[in-house]
């Protein structure tokens, strides 16, 4: 098996980084000396040559060279099986594909690109925003046609391929991650004063979740009774826009996310645009918190849904459900949740449905 994916980053914080650490880790443990792992690194580029190798398909790390050099390696290697972290990388698909049709094509869809990107497009209608788009799409389209499996997060991203490009994904795998809360934790309430605690918002600044969490602080965090903590890489470029409001705290980038949510009574999650699935639902349930979120937090989850948290439509219905959590909550340490991610959101549970899907 030869892996193709972005530059793994152990440490780093992002959803997406994570997710393809975790997939690196589970076709380790499946196919042990025989992966081979080639490893894409962002390549500096003029605005103009990038964006003419953009619209070839060359984008995130790939070229012309690099292409020819993975086509070298499994010819070398006797490579069977190919896995493209990334629809992004349909470059590979195609010209895999074309010089060696028996390989079986393996792509991992993190999102549909092309819906997430156009989300981004709306957001921030700029004429780059565009070009990331259109160069996405024409990737992504290598990704569906080229492609023996296509594996994606839930039924909704399927069904998106199925419209867009004109074939559905083969087999959907709900997204995982690696355990950062060790069950040898004591009893979490002694740690932390329940009456000291707080609702948690956790995410990076990309358009989603900065729009969501602004949503939710200037219209639902003023007709509540409990402090909002907002931690995330470079959000705390909302600090000046929330300064002095008595229940917001906006601390931006942490070294560790583990004991913000120890501390926390419960999660919230307005986010309102996306594809995928969205990491910090599974982050939470990992700690055992419940989750007051949004219809599109919740996609992927909606067999959890009744028992992780709250589905909310509006601001009312946030306020609503934050009420009802702030008197129901006794314990913010809810043991059915933390199962749940054991069985169906740990590593282990998604190599054991990665192994089946590549048989």
């Amino acid at each position: 098996m030869l892996l193709i994916t972005s530059k793994l980053k152990i440490d780093y914080p992002g959803g997406r980084e994570l997710l393809s650490v975790l997939n690196y880790k589970s076709l380790k443990k499946i196919y042990g000396k025989n992966l081979i792992t080639y490893e894409l690194e962002k390549i500096d580029q003029p605005s103009l040559y990038k964006a003419i190798n953009g619209f070839k398909g060359y984008i995130d790390g790939s070229s012309k060279k690099i292409v020819a050099e993975v086509l070298d390696i499994i010819k070398n290697n006797n490579i069977e099986n190919v896995f493209i972290d990334g629809s992004n990388l349909g470059v590979f698909a195609h010209s895999i594909k074309e010089k060696f049709p028996s390989i079986k094509i393996t792509i991992f869809f993190h999102n549909v690109e092309v819906r997430f990107f156009y989300g981004a497009l709306r957001a921030k209608n700029s004429l780059h925003a565009l070009g990331v788009m259109v160069t996405n799409y024409f990737a992504e389209m290598k990704s569906v046609k080229f492609s023996d499996y296509r594996v994606v997060l839930n039924k909704r991203d399927s069904e998106q391929l199925k419209k867009i490009y004109g074939r559905e994904a083969t087999h959907i795998s709900s997204i995982a991650m690696k355990d950062k809360f060790s069950d040898s934790y004591p009893n979490t309430s002694s740690k932390f004063s329940l009456k000291d605690s707080y609702a948690l918002f956790v995410g990076g600044n990309f358009y989603a979740n900065r729009d969501g969490i602004t949503w939710f602080l200037e219209n639902v965090a003023p007709k509540i009774d409990i402090k909002i903590v907002v931690i995330g890489r470079d959000l705390d470029v909302l600090k000046k826009k929330f300064f002095g409001v008595t229940n917001i705290e906006i601390i931006g980038e942490v070294d560790s996310v583990n004991d913000w949510y120890l501390g926390s009574k419960f999660v919230v999650a307005p986010i309102f645009d996306g594809s995928g699935m969205k990491t910090k639902i599974s982050e939470a349930m990992m700690f055992g918190r419940k989750i007051i979120g949004s219809e599109e937090a919740f996609f992927g989850y909606e067999q959890f849904a009744d028992v992780a948290g709250w589905i909310c439509k509006s601001s009312d219905d946030y306020i609503d459900a934050i009420n009802q959590a702030n008197s129901t909550i006794i314990e913010p340490f809810h043991p059915e949740l933390r199962e749940i991610f054991k069985e169906h959101l740990s590593q282990d549970s998604y190599t054991l449905r990665l192994k089946k899907i590549l048989k």
